[in-house]
């Protein structure tokens, strides 16, 4: 794992396509038990070198239940994301994660992964890229339907404070499904 992190740490594969050099960031351990799966690294996130190190992570920690250590202990809680870049910003917020990293890098990671119980899918690209056919109609639907996936994944909307207008629609999210997600990590965890 650590020889492929490095890997990672120098990857150019995408560096043309980048409004900012690569910093890729990921936190991955061969011991995590849950991963989060989600679109790219924000520019607090580039510019600080630590993931969900902004509002969306606040409120990311808040619906998992958990502490700010238990979710930086990579024991615990691994992140890696669509894209492990910035990828810039676009006209309503950053742009999709480039997609060179998936096939670039995923595979390599998750098979160094063996003690993840639980996969997270954080927004639309995570959820298209891993559930494939079995992403329902639009983001909405999947996150309604959260137990077609269980035990192993548990999609969800992007805890961004920009999902504020989606979040005052689907009321129902916080109701019932928040709590039979925190509850699913407390028992992992």
């Amino acid at each position: 794992m650590e020889k492929l992190l490095h890997e990672i740490s120098k990857c150019q594969v995408c560096v043309d396509f980048l409004p900012l050099p690569p910093k890729p960031i990921l936190r991955v351990s061969k011991e995590a038990k849950i991963l989060i799966i989600g679109q790219a690294p924000g520019i607090k996130a580039h510019n600080s070198g630590k993931d969900f190190d902004d509002a969306s992570g606040k409120k990311l920690r808040s619906w998992m239940g958990i502490s700010e250590e238990d979710f930086y202990n990579t024991k615990k809680v691994a992140v890696m994301p669509m894209g492990f870049c910035y990828p810039g910003k676009g006209k309503t917020g950053d742009l999709p994660p480039r997609p060179e990293c998936k096939p670039q890098w995923h595979d390599k990671v998750l098979s160094e992964m063996q003690n993840v119980s639980l996969t997270i899918l954080i927004g639309q690209y995570a959820q298209k890229n891993y559930l494939g056919d079995r992403f329902h109609k639009n983001l909405t639907e999947t996150v309604r339907n959260y137990n077609d996936f269980l035990p192993e994944i548990f999609p969800i909307p992007h805890p961004s404070p920009t999902n504020r207008f989606w979040m005052a629609k689907n009321k129902w999210f916080e109701a019932t499904v928040l709590p039979v997600f925190q509850q699913k990590i407390k028992t992992i965890l």
